[in-house]
């Protein structure tokens, strides 16, 4: 038996001339955030359809191709009372988005969460409780992920939860230089709420060229914060109580009160993340709190009625300047000179 060969027909040529596309979507808990991320990057903001359903469930489209784009998807899984949405709602918007983006095939699907939900429930503190940050890393690669971009964790272990790349992100550095740039007339002293924030606050106070101090603090249940002493200097100085949150304000209130009870001449407050949920806005007026002013950055949206002495501070150059490097391939790490890594 013979066997005839056909000859090959002569094909055309495959160009080989990818060109990556960075596209930046926004879910409802961060729609503005986004918008400024997007605006900083020099992109239009992906057109996504988001809506929930009479029974609660929540739903999205894509309204244009994604095909082999970098999908950075911008979502703080934080409430958002404007858009009536939970942390849960957003944290199920942001899955559905991840899966949207698969199904969709972009070539890789980045979550950019500058406020990472549930990262306080890091370890089990009594027997039979659920390890929830850990929750949200499996949901997140389990929907197909590529990587995590976040900002000032509450707990470094948090990142050990995944197993797809984490890159963190801190806005020290940014609130830092407020501070600086706020020109007290009293010398500065830089005090941390408690022990597990000491980094932070010394990192913090080398920035801006000053001291620093450490409260003692117990916690005799969840969110119930009682302040014991301050080691180190404050007497007619200014202090800069730092944190990575302020929630229910509890912690916040005792150590200025604390504070300005050894001596120092005024109250101010820097954190990342404003929650800001329950009694935090009548406890952090100033009559109350005796806190001059606070200022945190706009990781998640602020419910209405904040106070006067709330400052917030855009973060949107920050997360673009990541978001770009992580597009490129570069060293995100370079743009804080090695200190993101606060803990």
């Amino acid at each position: 038996m013979s066997t005839i060969e056909q000859q090959p027909q002569p094909m055309s040529e495959i160009v080989q001339d990818y060109r990556k596309r960075l596209m930046v979507f926004g879910g409802r808990a961060s729609g503005e955030l986004a918008s400024n991320i997007a605006r900083h990057l020099a992109v239009d903001l992906g057109d996504v359809t988001l809506k929930t359903f009479s029974n609660g469930e929540v739903y999205c489209r894509y309204e244009e191709s994604i095909r082999g784009a970098d999908v950075f998807i911008v979502q703080s899984t934080a409430a958002n009372e404007i858009e009536d949405m939970t942390p849960n709602d957003a944290l199920m918007e942001l899955l559905a988005m991840i899966d949207a983006a698969q199904g969709a095939s972009a070539h890789r699907i980045i979550a950019v969460m500058p406020w990472y939900g549930y990262a306080r429930q890091d370890k089990k503190s009594a027997p039979r409780e659920p390890i929830s940050a850990r929750i949200v890393a499996k949901c997140l690669e389990g929907v197909g992920v590529d990587r995590v971009l976040t900002m000032d964790l509450h707990a470094g272990q948090v990142q050990g939860f995944f197993h797809v790349p984490l890159d963190h992100m801190t806005a020290m550095p940014m609130l830092a230089q407020y501070v600086a740039d706020m020109g007290f007339d009293e010398e500065l002293v830089i005090v941390s709420p408690d022990a597990g924030r000491v980094k932070t606050a010394r990192n913090f106070a080398r920035k801006i060229g000053t001291h620093w101090a450490v409260m003692e603090k117990e916690r005799p249940a969840q969110q119930v914060a009682e302040i014991g002493y301050v080691v180190g200097e404050v007497k007619d100085k200014t202090a800069v109580l730092v944190d990575d949150m302020i929630d229910t304000a509890g912690t916040l209130t005792a150590a200025a009160q604390t504070v300005l009870d050894e001596g120092a001449k005024r109250v101010i407050a820097v954190a990342t993340h404003g929650v800001f949920s329950g009694p935090a806005y009548e406890r952090l007026t100033q009559e109350n709190s005796g806190i001059e002013r606070i200022v945190v950055t706009d990781t998640m949206p602020q419910r209405p009625g904040a106070p006067d002495n709330i400052t917030v501070i855009s973060a949107a150059q920050t997360l673009a300047d990541s978001m770009r490097r992580i597009f490129t391939d570069d060293s995100v790490s370079e743009i804080f000179a090695g200190e993101n890594q606060l803990f």
